[in-house]
């Protein structure tokens, strides 16, 4: 892997706060926008004591950030799905960050 620079945005962190959590785990989520984060999400950017770049984030309320970040356990039959509600998130997350006009994509139609 090419040696990159992390990709960190304030404007698509601060856009978090108070939107739904995207990560919606069953017998988890609280639905509390106001403890709804960007979460960041494993991928190749990140490393030890290095996050992943923005990009690779979700919002979180605080009870599935716990989850993700493996504060507290899975919900029995629910971690067999983890890569499903990452990526799930990761999508809606991208989604929303394009409703506000936080990201474009080049020659997308929203």
């Amino acid at each position: 892997m090419l040696k990159r620079t992390r990709i960190e945005s304030p404007a698509i962190r601060n856009a978090a706060r108070g939107e739904q959590c995207t990560l919606q785990i069953v017998g988890v989520c609280a639905s509390r926008t106001d403890t709804t984060v960007l979460a960041h999400l494993p991928d190749e950017s990140h490393g030890l004591s290095r996050k992943s770049d923005d990009l690779s984030g979700c919002y979180a309320c605080a009870a599935c950030h716990d989850v993700i970040d493996g504060r507290v356990a899975w919900p029995l039959g629910e971690k067999e799905h983890r890569e499903w509600y990452l990526r799930r998130a990761q999508t809606r997350t991208w989604r929303r960050l394009v409703e506000l006009g936080v990201i474009s994509i080049k020659g997308g139609k929203s």
